[in-house]
């Protein structure tokens, strides 16, 4: 698919979950008999619909960075549904009730409420085990050296997004911040946008860059989108906090309110709404930038960040 632009962006937007969902309900592995249960557990949450923001960052980064190579999403394609069942393991594990304790996520009933908590842990561990197994496998590199080191590449950049020092930190972090861990933190400004690097927007610039990794481009192109989508991450979680004052619990698919009834720290909490709105409209002013010496501003990831700063869910 072309970087050129011939459809409205959200026709381009349904076009990618569409190849999205049928791609994602055929990675998990046809578990039967006593691994049934399991298996229809990870489905419930994978296969629940939702922005697909991450792996369609990383089908468009592949296309708009290789515009020549025919394959890139192709071979983007693994890559981007690995980090989609990461970020679902994420969010199952946020929503426990030792973590954020919430009875709704993309419109449904969270996986805890349906199955319990003992069979949501297992079912986020797998979604996690799954997605590098999936990883290690596709797409094919033999006889193809470059391919696969390219997802050696991968692997190293969603581990370390993925890990202690990316979102499973950031989630740490918030947890201090609300005093419901050891070492408690009130978080400053630098604080805030510290642990959202890593807790939301780690993994969003992981799936960019890996998205022009596997396609194959030079450093130069790899290097702007990884700057674009450090800004796109930040400019998605202001958006976040606002939504989560100003929007309703239909649209956004889960609980509004409920950082503020948890006393979390938020970029409205610190800055104000109005503030927030800004400073969500300059970050992705600085993504759109970041594109522009490699000459990427002017295709689908420079129109993605303007849609990132005025959706409403």
């Amino acid at each position: 698919m072309s970087d050129t632009p011939p459809l409205p962006l959200d026709d381009y937007l349904r076009l990618r979950r569409g190849e999205m969902e049928q791609a994602l309900a055929r990675v998990l592995p046809p578990l039967e008999g006593r691994l049934a249960a399991i298996r229809e557990a990870m489905r419930y949450s994978l296969l629940a619909g939702g922005k697909r923001l991450r792996p369609i960052l990383a089908l468009t980064a592949a296309d708009a960075t290789a515009p020549s190579k025919p394959e890139a999403s192709v071979l983007a394609m693994p890559a981007a549904c690995a980090i989609e069942m990461i970020h679902t393991y994420s969010l199952i594990h946020d929503d426990l009730p030792a973590m954020d304790n919430d009875t709704m996520r993309r419109g449904k009933p969270t996986l805890h409420v349906v199955y319990g908590e003992g069979l949501a842990i297992l079912a986020g561990d797998g979604l996690l085990a799954e997605a590098f197994a999936l990883l290690a496998r596709d797409p094919d590199d033999e006889g193809r050296p470059e391919v696969a080191a390219r997802k050696l590449a991968a692997i190293r950049r969603i581990a370390d997004a993925a890990g202690a020092a990316g979102m499973v930190g950031g989630q740490a972090i918030d947890l201090q911040a609300i005093g419901r861990s050891q070492g408690s933190d009130t978080l400053d400004p630098d604080g805030l946008k510290d642990m959202h690097a890593r807790k939301t927007g780690a993994l969003i610039r992981a799936a960019t860059v890996v998205g022009a990794i596997m396609a194959g481009a030079p450093p130069a192109r790899i290097d702007a989108v990884d700057r674009y989508a450090t800004w796109l991450g930040l400019a998605f979680q202001i958006v976040d906090d606002v939504l989560d004052v100003e929007g309703e619990d239909q649209a956004l698919g889960k609980t509004a309110g409920k950082d503020a009834a948890a006393g979390k720290p938020t970029y409205p909490s610190l800055f104000g709404l109005q503030a927030s709105k800004r400073m969500a409209r300059e970050a992705a002013d600085e993504a759109i930038a970041a594109l522009g010496p490699a000459e990427l501003d002017r295709g689908r990831l420079a129109e993605i960040a303007r849609w990132v700063v005025a959706r409403t869910s």
